[in-house]
């Protein structure tokens, strides 16, 4: 690969679920660590690590806000030891993440959503980006007109990099980048 396809992929939020065993007690969460009741869920959020914690009605710990698995497992260990309990047998499940990159050119979203074919893509009038749906690499693409994208429901990231490389050469093909 040339450096002009490096393209620099930066994990801004993942998803990550910890099932211990027993099941997190709700109401401890509530008593021993100040977890707010939310519906059926209980939230509470850190500020170090920074993070959101949700503990689901099945006593399974999500973590939302962190971009490294290492900064989630260390948030849910911290509420696990302030409970009296330890983190040993604890799996983990790794969610969808969203990651970014920018093509470091001007992209023209409208002469891109004509090439692409209809079902491929639409304009997002709201955020002023185009949507592509990639089933290739399993994530969806927010593309900016000035280069940026966010990738969204993606499962890791060397797959956000390969979709950028792909999309970037799909692009360059169809002759639809400003030079």
């Amino acid at each position: 690969m040339s450096s002009s396809e490096n393209i620099e992929v930066r994990v801004d939020n993942i998803l990550v679920r910890f099932t211990c065993y027993p099941p997190v007690d709700l109401e401890e969460a509530i008593e021993r660590i100040g977890g707010v009741a939310n519906g059926d869920v209980i939230i509470k959020t850190l500020e170090s690590p920074r993070a959101t914690l949700i503990f689901d009605s099945e006593g399974r710990i999500i973590v939302h806000g962190t971009h490294r698995i290492e900064a989630a497992r260390a948030a849910a260990k911290e509420l696990l030891l302030r409970m009296g309990r330890d983190d040993s047998g604890i799996t983990t499940e790794l969610g969808p993440i969203v990651a970014s990159f920018n093509f470091d050119i001007e992209i023209p979203i409208d002469k891109i959503r004509a090439n692409l074919g209809s079902g491929t893509s639409q304009v997002d009038q709201r955020l002023g980006c185009l949507r592509v749906n990639d089933t290739r690499h399993d994530l969806e693409l927010l593309i900016w007109p000035n280069g940026r994208c966010i990738a969204l429901n993606a499962r890791h990231p060397n797959m956000v990099a390969m979709a950028a490389v792909h999309w970037r050469s799909k692009f360059s093909d169809k002759k639809s980048l400003k030079a």
